[in-house]
């Protein structure tokens, strides 16, 4: 249970409102986490009043595992609704009055909008004193398109919220085996004497996805893969794989020690991209089993150079990883829905079997974060039986769901309720986001400098030939889960 709270969605009636944030919040509810008192209000353009947005909630929420019609009632008298412009006064001052009745209330403003309205919405809500006592703005991602216009993000916010008030998000900061990787590094006394360069030989960071670009279409053909994954989802899981061990679980410890390896990671710029980075854009092909039209087929425009892949060899350059590559990798209309981390280990120095009992494989510690959230090692052991030593690569496998008998809750539970806690330890603190940004804004200036098309790949595919090269030539390979 938390303090009571009033939960303001900016973007009440878009997709990550009604496909994620809103079920996030039933499931608490119904786990007893949220009090009575507290209201969650939709904010949108669309002309609705309480009861049709409510219709709109029933009907999502009854879709959602867990669905009980008498809970579903129950949590919709907690819902509002309030039609706004961010960019005009009318309801303005109604909205105010509504969150004035509790000023006791925790108050969070969840901007599921366009960057481009964050300065209006944060200006407004400035405007009418909202953000004063136990007040917390959550800002969605892309901070930006690039460093100059995430600062002027940052700063217009900053003027209304202070930096202990903003919360950046990035839901795979949430997930529980992004947790995890501190348990298992910190936890246990196996692994943190082996998480160097002296041991470790490359790390691979992989987010695929099966669909294509879908009604986001618009949005993606002006931010990219890159932008829309690469730059934070990506680093951020990069980060935690990375980072030195934090003098505690404190937030900012925790903080700077991922800054860190932000501001170490080797600079890519025109005179690099090529040798280091894949950019791929999908054509038509199969996926998911059904014929699927390309990217420039589904966006109508047979010019645009948007990426919706990108591979990405990058280094860090400290001390405890210098020398050892991290693969990256992402994409639309690929084979598998899947994110993971592998951390591949060095191979055994000297192999003292005979060539008849197999190859030595290397060990791997694959952390799955989607669909199937879980952990494998995988160890080379005897296959069973007399005979000759035949030696087999298998995994040590624990699934999340299978070990501790639940479904594991959307990352979204988590993080909602921690940003009415007042918890910023899973958000991202501004310094981040600038460092991330000074990464990967020369990538995309380099590109853009280019005037090259993206590789083409054909949907269903694991992206261009050139990702398979970028990895090969180095004498590794792509891993395959179930290798």
């Amino acid at each position: 249970m938390v303090e009571p709270f009033d939960l303001v969605i900016f973007g009440g009636t878009g997709d990550l409102a009604v496909r994620k944030l809103l079920p996030a919040l039933y499931h608490r509810f119904i786990d007893g986490q949220i009090p009575d008192s507290s209201r969650i209000v939709g904010i949108a353009r669309e002309g609705l009043d309480d009861d049709s947005y409510r219709e709109q909630v029933r009907e999502t929420l009854g879709k959602t595992s867990g669905a009980d019609k008498a809970k579903i009632e129950a949590f919709l008298k907690q819902v509002r609704y309030r039609s706004l412009d961010a960019r005009k006064d009318e309801g303005w001052d109604e909205f105010a009055a509504l969150i004035g009745e509790q000023p006791e209330h925790i108050r969070v403003f969840y901007l599921s909008t366009s960057p481009e309205l964050f300065v209006d919405i944060c200006g407004r809500l400035g405007h009418y004193k909202l953000n004063e006592g136990k007040s917390r703005v959550v800002l969605e991602k892309p901070i930006g398109r690039d460093l100059d216009s995430a600062n002027q993000i940052n700063d217009a916010v900053g003027r209304v919220f202070d930096e202990s008030q903003t919360f950046r998000i990035d839901h795979y900061l949430g997930k529980e085996t992004v947790q995890n990787l501190l348990a298992l590094r910190f936890g246990n006394a196996l692994f943190e004497p082996l998480w160097n360069n002296a041991h470790i030989d490359h790390v691979q960071i992989t987010v695929s996805e099966t669909l294509g670009t879908g009604n986001r279409s618009s949005y993606y053909d002006r931010a990219g893969a890159l932008r829309d994954m690469v730059q934070n989802h990506i680093l951020q899981l990069l980060c935690m794989v990375a980072m030195e061990p934090p003098s505690s679980l404190a937030p900012d410890a925790v903080r700077d020690e991922k800054l860190k390896v932000l501001n170490s990671l080797k600079h890519i710029d025109s005179s690099n991209v090529a040798q280091l980075t894949v950019r791929g854009q999908y054509r038509a092909g199969v996926a998911d089993g059904a014929k699927v039209p390309g990217y420039l087929d589904e966006l109508g425009d047979t010019k645009s150079h948007t990426e919706t892949f990108v591979a990405v060899k990058a280094e860090i350059a400290n001390w405890r990883w210098a020398g050892v590559p991290f693969y990256l990798r992402t994409g639309k209309r690929l084979p598998d829905r899947v994110s993971e981390i592998v951390v591949a280990f060095k191979p055994v120095p000297h192999s003292i079997f005979s060539a008849d009992a197999g190859t030595l494989a290397q060990n791997r510690l694959v952390l799955r974060l989607q669909p199937d959230e879980g952990v494998k090692l995988w160890l080379t052991i005897k296959h069973p039986g007399p005979g000759g030593l035949r030696l087999r690569h298998v995994p040590l496998d624990m699934s999340f769901a299978e070990a501790f008998g639940v479904s594991q809750p959307d990352a979204y539970e988590r993080l909602l309720l921690d940003v009415v806690r007042g918890n910023p330890t899973l958000f991202m603190r501004r310094d981040e986001v600038e460092a991330a940004w000074r990464w990967a804004g020369p990538i995309l200036a380099a590109w853009s400098a280019s005037g090259e098309a993206p590789r083409p790949y054909s949907a269903g595919s694991w992206g261009p030939s050139a990702a398979i090269a970028l990895i090969e030539r180095d004498g590794r390979t792509w891993s395959e889960d179930s290798e």
